[in-house]
């Protein structure tokens, strides 16, 4: 094969035009030969003998692909180098003769014997094709096809000896397999004695059990005959059963009739007490329109919680300046808060970071928002009313402890911010529920009083906390 097989497909392979040309041969004279085919062994020692001496080879006598190669370690120069090594000892001229002086030199009087055409007869083949190869002396081609030759005659020599060495271990294989298929043989000529003496056990025992047999087949013809005498008489005792159950099915269909009569009456004494009930609400509907005529009462567009905010909300200065009233009216004061979360489904909803900041701006948000969470979650519990706390959205993700029950923490979404989302919570409930929003933002209280909700500060809600 190729100096470079099988390590580098585009190196030139037998029939190549890319060679050296031979010693001793002009050349001018004609083409040169391609490449001989290289025996395996003959390949990786012309590598081997290449990565030895290329190290002591001058930098600029190294090839640029080599030079690389040059500095790794002995034991993987010729591994790893390999496929670089044969390319430029085939394309390389040069390089191969630097190589070729310095392995004659190492190789002593073996070297000098190639170089002249002759190889001891003593000598490994292999050694010398290297030689030959990497000198190329004249005949150093008969050298090469000489070495291939004993190297496949040592192959069909091992092949033979490897033959020979597993007769062999055939041969003695197979007296060991005899010898132990005589043990075997011994072994179940015993076994056989033993299993024929099992057997005869066996057959007394098998004797044994038809016996039993026999006898448990009459108790067995015994019992079926006692089984068919027990099924007539539970026959018997069926068929008086079937007639006792249409017996009783006749008595239940009387009874049903009778109750669908009684159901019937009771349903007609109903209609006459749904007609005088009837009769009854339709006097008292009368009487109160007869009475809203009589008092002259207009219809009223305001529930009574609307009259709550505008008394509270919208005219703080309506009443005297002093006493509960007064406190009342304080937008800051927690007595109102407390008058407010008092009415029938009262809604508290909070502006959060706008109570927090104002409170206990200090801390972190992490820490404000669980303050605020926890103290709505004593308030929720205490009045049993809807609360609701609302967060601008850039900090939602981070620190939100768990919410208590009856507290309902939103965020705003992007593109919103909490003041919107507080007035859309408002515009969602409905007209007469006392809803209380707690911010200190103008523009969140006037918006949302437009809505009749109820606007406080948030120094009522903090005052409150701080009391509980």
């Amino acid at each position: 094969m190729p100096l470079t097989e099988p390590y580098d497909d585009h190196l030139p392979e037998e029939g190549s035009s890319v060679a050296a040309p031979e010693a001793g041969v002009d050349p001018g004279a004609g083409a040169p030969e391609p490449e001989p085919i290289l025996p395996e062994p003959v390949r990786q020692r012309i590598v081997a003998l290449t990565a030895a001496v290329l190290p002591g080879l001058p930098a600029d006598e190294v090839p640029v692909p080599l030079r690389r190669v040059a500095k790794f370690a002995p034991n993987r120069r010729a591994r790893l180098g390999a496929p670089a090594i044969a390319a430029q000892l085939t394309a390389d001229p040069l390089f191969r003769q630097r190589v070729t002086a310095r392995v004659l030199a190492d190789a002593g009087d073996l070297g000098a014997a190639v170089v002249e055409g002759t190889a001891p007869a003593a000598a490994d083949p292999v050694e010398v094709a290297a030689l030959a190869y990497l000198a190329r002396p004249r005949g150093w081609r008969e050298l090469i096809d000489a070495s291939g030759a004993a190297v496949r005659a040592e192959a069909d020599s091992a092949v033979v000896a490897e033959l020979v060495r597993e007769a062999e271990q055939r041969a003695t294989r197979a007296e060991h397999d005899r010898a132990v298929a005589r043990v075997e043989a011994e072994k179940l000529r015993d076994e056989l004695a033993r299993v024929r003496e099992e057997l005869g056990q066996l057959r007394e025992e098998a004797r044994q059990l038809n016996r039993t047999l026999r006898e448990t087949q009459a108790r067995e013809r015994k019992a079926n005959e006692l089984l068919a005498t027990e099924r007539g008489r539970a026959a018997r005792a069926a068929a008086d059963a079937d007639a006792e159950l249409r017996r009783a099915r006749a008595r239940l269909a009387e009874a049903e009739a009778a109750a669908g009569v009684a159901r019937a009456s009771a349903k007609e004494a109903r209609s006459v007490d749904d007609a005088r009930l009837w009769l009854l609400l339709e006097t008292i509907g009368q009487a109160a329109v007869g009475l809203r005529r009589e008092l002259a009462l207009d219809p009223v567009d305001k529930l009574p919680a609307d009259f709550v905010a505008d008394a509270f909300a919208e005219n703080p200065a309506a009443a005297p300046a002093a006493g509960p009233a007064a406190r009342a009216r304080d937008t800051d004061d927690p007595a109102r808060l407390d008058q407010l979360l008092a009415l029938p489904r009262a809604h508290l909803v909070v502006d959060g970071y706008n109570v927090t900041k104002r409170g206990f701006g200090e801390m972190s948000l992490e820490q404000q928002r669980k303050r605020l969470i926890t103290g709505l979650g004593g308030i929720a519990a205490q009045t049993g009313d809807e609360v609701t706390v609302v967060f601008d959205g850039a900090e939602r993700m981070h620190g939100l402890p768990p919410t208590p029950r009856g507290v309902r923490v939103l965020f705003s979404r992007k593109g919103e911010t909490a003041d919107e989302l507080i007035r859309r919570l408002v515009r969602a409930e409905p007209g007469g529920r006392p809803v209380v929003v707690v911010s200190s933002d103008r523009e969140v209280a006037d918006g949302v009083r437009r809505h009749g909700a109820y606007p406080l500060g948030a120094d009522s809600l903090l005052r409150r906390l701080s009391r509980s």
